[in-house]
């Protein structure tokens, strides 16, 4: 039975009663207690995160019994570090990550995968026979350290390119904007957008289609916090693929995406609407969420054959070794459930 109080007038409680005086108030209702959980992106809130601020703004995921903390990322934030020292009990991360995780012997994995293609793009100027990868040979192509050790290498052996290329990219436009021969990385939702600005329509490769296909943003949790937590795991799963389908659908699929766009604001007040719009509509125009696997499993999809591809891409240029058992790098049972399939 719920339990039940007594309300006492103030002016009982101040002493200023003149007779008995009960008054009954009907049964309290408990709140429901929410399971806390803390979940890291991998940079400043932005339009690609968007689906877990949509989860957020719209109570989704208070509606699946969570009390979630979405933490920034950002230049000076290693999401897998605060992941690995118990920080956080989640983080964004990629495929290629989670594959690195096994190679290091670290008990994390990956329980969904967000973008069935990862958006990052190499970015040349309009007028200089950029057409595909191949034709990047002989041009100078800045990149960040990261991908030297992830994608490059693949992209360099597959397409005859040469190290010899690269040069440190400072993320500044100044030196891609200074000389038409330069290639530089980029975000398909950000660098883009950014030289556009400056009156260049830049040739955009997604790095997706040179074969390495990455999974990206995709949910990483240590394995030990799966197996004890794994029920309020898969709510939050579930209640950030909801997220997700809303966002992408937006005004037209009859969602207010408004809330959600203005906590990212908040976040990041350099994600102005015109740039969360822009991001938005290139990963609805990419498939950046809704293509592969994804069409017929729903929004979050991996499947054994896709991760088989990536391990077998890794391994071609010795960014994985070959005999690992690449499989210890995500669990399935969260995901292909049919949320927001196409």
């Amino acid at each position: 039975m719920a339990a039940e109080r007594f309300i006492v007038p103030r002016r009982v409680a101040l002493g200023l009663a003149t007779g008995p005086l009960l008054v009954a108030a009907g049964p309290v209702r408990a709140q429901p207690r929410l399971d806390r959980v803390s979940f890291v992106t991998n940079w400043r809130a932005q339009a690609e995160h968007g689906g877990f601020y949509q989860a957020q703004a719209a109570g989704l995921y208070r509606a699946a019994g969570l009390e979630v903390e979405l933490r920034s990322g950002g230049p000076q934030i290693n999401p897998a570090q605060l992941l690995i020292g118990g920080r956080v009990d989640m983080a964004m991360g990629n495929g290629l990550g989670a594959l690195g995780f096994v190679r290091e012997g670290i008990p994390f994995l990956c329980v969904a995968a967000i973008f069935q293609k990862d958006p990052v793009v190499l970015i040349g100027h309009p007028g200089q026979g950029i057409t595909d990868f191949s034709s990047l040979k002989g041009r100078p192509v800045l990149i960040s350290a990261e991908p030297r050790v992830t994608w490059w290498p693949y992209v360099r052996q597959r397409y005859g390119l040469s190290d010899e290329q690269v040069r440190p990219y400072t993320f500044s436009l100044a030196p891609f904007l200074a000389d038409k021969r330069v290639v530089q990385q980029g975000y398909l939702g950000s660098e883009p957008f950014s030289i556009r600005q400056q009156g260049v329509e830049p040739v955009v490769l997604l790095v997706h289609d040179s074969g390495f296909q990455d999974y990206g943003t995709t949910i990483n949790v240590g394995a030990k916090t799966l197996a004890e937590r794994r029920e309020v795991i898969g709510r939050f799963v579930e209640a950030s693929l909801a997220g997700w389908d809303q966002y992408l659908k937006g005004k037209a699929g009859g969602f207010d995406t408004e809330a959600a766009n203005r906590l990212i604001r908040q976040q990041n007040p350099e994600m102005g609407e015109e740039l969360i719009a822009y991001g938005t509509r290139m990963m609805n125009e990419e498939g950046i969420v809704r293509s592969g696997d994804a069409l017929a499993l729903g929004i979050g999809a991996m499947t054994e054959a896709r991760w088989a591809a990536l391990h077998e891409a890794a391994t071609q240029v010795g960014v994985v070794p070959r005999g690992m058992e690449w499989r210890r790098a995500f669990d399935l049972g969260l995901v292909n459930k049919g949320i927001g399939k196409a």
